[in-house]
């Protein structure tokens, strides 16, 4: 049906080019001089050739305006809701501003022969003031906005009460690991998320190597890209920045994060401990995974199953279902079946966790 309503609204445009053209040819034949026309046997005639050129004229004419509206009609959908606004009040405030300047135009004596300076002096004024407003209104729209409603968000970040998400430049240890990808899902990201065009080269050499379980990483890591970019098309941005002057890839990205005041989101432990020194901020997936871990305190007790033995005598060694590992003192004897420990310590680093616990027999013996 809209489509529908639109042929029609083009064919109204036309055909009214069309028919202006064709009266304004037909008569224009009477505003020939006098005796121009003496020699013309057959008038209707000649009104109707000249009407038929018109008419082609016009809509020729007529499809060029059609196809300038749709034009500008796409342009109009296109611009925010805001830029609209704010250039409708700055025409408003120019052609305001116009008829102000210009009233004591019309009071001004000037002779009849030149009587058409004051239209069109008022018509070149409107327009120029016009156009100026809404040029305005384009540098200076948000502070517009602000002053007709001050709680915008726009006004609330100009102030400073709301501060604009930082963006996050995005490393290969992170991507590979693949809890990117779950942190997006539960939205706890927020601003855009820059992968640099050097970590989709480290990526890809990764993903080439000749060790396998090196070259699978790799892959892992590309699909991972593949489906977040997918996936949160408006999160995640490409960015083709090098740095050919600096080696490392590592020494690139703390570059970067330097220059466009991003945070550097990595699970590289030295990583962040070199962006720190240079005052980059930085997020370690690590840093939030073990902050989220469950906090066992010495006297807390844990079913665990022991699997292994450890590097001392009659150490071993448990896993909990987060991956911390857990070293049980006389526990070597336990290996393969499964145990209640009592924890008598923990060690936590951006690294890892690590908790030393005792079997519950053995605690309280």
């Amino acid at each position: 049906m809209q489509e529908i309503n639109t042929i029609m609204f083009d064919a109204i445009i036309i055909f009214s080019f069309v028919l202006a053209a064709t009266g304004i040819g037909y008569y224009s034949t009477d505003l020939l001089p006098k005796g121009s026309l003496d020699a013309v046997t057959n008038l209707e005639a000649l009104r109707l050739v000249v009407a038929a050129f018109a008419a082609i004229i016009g809509g020729a004419i007529g499809l060029r305006v059609q196809t300038g509206y749709r034009r500008l009609e796409v342009q109009v959908r296109e611009l925010p809701l805001e830029v609209i606004l704010t250039r409708s009040i700055g025409l408003v405030i120019g052609l305001l501003v116009a008829n102000l300047m210009l009233a004591p135009l019309f009071l001004l004596p000037i002779p009849a022969e030149f009587s058409f300076i004051k239209p069109l002096v008022a018509v070149m004024g409107s327009i120029t003031l016009a156009y100026s407003g809404m040029n305005l209104a384009d540098t200076h729209g948000r502070g517009l906005l602000r002053l007709i409603n001050p709680n915008t968000v726009e006004a609330m970040v100009a102030e400073g009460t709301l501060k604009p998400a930082t963006a996050k430049v995005l490393d290969t240890s992170c991507i590979i690991d693949g809890r990117i990808e779950t942190l997006l899902e539960t939205g706890f990201l927020e601003g855009q998320i820059i992968v640099p065009q050097f970590i989709l080269l480290e990526l890809q050499q990764v993903a080439d190597a000749s060790k396998d379980q090196k070259r699978v990483r790799g892959r892992r890591g590309l699909e991972i890209l593949n489906r977040i970019k997918t996936d949160y098309h408006e999160l995640i941005v490409i960015n083709s920045v090098d740095y050919d002057d600096i080696a490392t890839v590592d020494a690139k990205l703390v570059k970067f994060a330097q220059e466009i005041n991003a945070t550097l989101l990595t699970n590289d432990y030295n990583l962040s401990k070199v962006a720190s020194v240079q005052k980059v901020p930085v997020l370690n997936v690590n840093d939030l995974v073990n902050a989220v871990r469950p906090n066992y305190l010495p006297g807390d007790n844990i079913d665990l199953k022991i699997l292994k033995e450890g590097k001392e005598p009659s150490q071993g060694i448990g896993y909990l279902d987060d991956g911390t590992m857990v070293v049980v003192e006389e526990g070597s004897h336990f290996v393969g079946g499964e145990v209640r420990v009592v924890v008598t310590s923990s060690l936590q680093t951006s690294a890892g966790r690590m908790i030393f616990a005792k079997p519950q027999a053995s605690a309280f013996a």
